[in-house]
C-alpha cells in the first residue's frame, strides 16, 4: 500500500503535489473553522444565577449543572453570617456570559481567624469602641469604677478575666470594659490605712471607690503584699483633730514597712498644721 502511494506521488509532477498539499491544508482549515463555533459553543450564552447567601456545596451543584465552573477566590469572616456561604460572586448575578465560564466566589470562613488583643487601657470609650470594631471584636458589658479619668478604659476583660495586649483571640469575641466614672461629688472621711497590710489597704480603698496611688516599700520589705502601712497621704486628721475629706475617684499614697507599726503613736506624730492635700475644707469648716 505504501509502495502504491509512493509511486502515485512520485509519478506526478511537483506542481501537482504542491497543489494537492495546499488543497488539503485549505480543507483542514475550513473544517476547523466550521467546527470552532461548535467547539466553543459560539452564540450560546446564559445568565449567571445569583448564588450569594447560599452554601458553597449548593452553589457548586447549581453552577456546574448550568455549565459553569466554580473557583473559590477568597474567604473572609463575618460572625453575623452562617459559615461556608457565598458572600460575593464574579461575574455579578444576571450577567450574560458564555457557558463554561468560570464563576469566582468569596465565602464566609467556617472557623474565625485569630487576632491580637489591642491595648485599650487609657483610651476613651469612643476610641476603644472604634478599635474593637476595626479588629472584628465585639463590645461586651461596660462597668464603671470611681477614677479621676472619666470614661477612660481602666481594664479590659475577656470571659470575666483581664486580658493583656497581644493575646490571641478569635474574631468576633466579646470584650468587656471597665470605665472610670470621674471624681464623685459625695465626700467621705479619709479612711485610716495605718497598720493594715498592703492587700488589706488595697481592698479597703477599692470598696470605697478610692484609688491606690504610689506604694513605697522600705528597703527591708521582701513581701510587699504582706508589708504594713506606716504612713499614708492624705492623713486622716490635721494637728487639731479635724477630719480630712476625700471624694471617690481620688488617690491615696502609702508607705510600707516589714514590721507592724504602733498605730496610735503614728497618728499623733503625723498630725501636722497643714491644709487638706486636696484643697478641700475640713469637717469643721462645713
Amino acid at each position: 500500500m505504501n509502495r502504491i502511494i509512493k509511486k502515485y506521488i512520485t509519478g506526478k509532477p511537483l506542481w501537482y503535489n504542491i497543489l494537492i498539499g495546499l488543497t488539503l491544508v485549505f480543507l483542514l482549515g475550513l473544517i476547523f473553522s466550521l467546527s470552532l463555533n461548535w467547539i466553543t459553543q459560539h452564540g450560546v450564552a446564559r445568565n449567571v444565577p445569583s448564588v450569594t447567601g447560599k452554601k458553597i456545596d449548593e452553589v457548586r451543584d447549581l453552577l456546574e449543572d448550568q455549565g459553569f465552573q466554580v473557583v473559590i477566590q477568597d474567604s473572609v469572616y463575618y460572625d453575623s453570617l452562617p459559615p461556608s456561604v457565598v458572600i460575593k460572586q464574579i461575574p455579578e448575578p444576571d450577567a450574560v456570559v458564555k457557558v463554561n465560564r468560570t464563576v469566582y466566589v468569596t465565602i464566609n470562613r467556617t472557623v474565625p481567624p485569630d487576632v491580637e488583643m489591642p491595648n485599650l487601657v487609657g483610651y476613651s470609650f469612643r476610641n476603644a469602641e472604634l478599635v474593637l470594631a476595626n479588629m472584628g471584636l465585639r463590645l461586651g458589658d461596660t462597668t464603671f469604677r470611681p477614677d479621676f479619668a472619666k470614661n477612660s478604659v481602666l481594664e479590659q476583660l475577656y470571659d470575666g478575666k483581664t486580658i493583656g495586649a497581644g493575646t490571641k483571640i478569635k474574631v468576633g469575641s466579646s470584650i468587656s470594659l471597665v470605665l472610670g466614672t470621674g471624681i464623685g461629688n459625695e465626700e467621705m472621711a479619709v479612711p485610716r490605712l495605718l497598720g493594715l497590710t498592703y492587700e488589706e489597704a488595697k481592698i479597703l480603698l477599692e470598696s470605697q471607690g478610692l484609688i491606690l496611688g504610689v506604694a513605697l516599700p522600705d528597703p527591708d520589705v521582701k513581701d510587699t503584699a504582706n508589708a504594713f502601712v506606716y504612713r499614708q497621704s492624705p492623713n486622716t486628721r490635721d494637728d487639731k483633730g479635724r477630719q480630712f475629706r476625700i471624694r471617690p475617684g481620688q488617690m491615696m499614697d502609702i508607705w510600707l514597712s516589714a514590721q507592724k507599726p504602733n498605730v496610735d503613736s503614728l497618728e499623733k506624730s503625723m498630725r501636722a498644721p497643714s491644709v487638706n492635700p486636696d484643697g478641700q475644707k475640713t469637717e469643721n469648716d462645713f
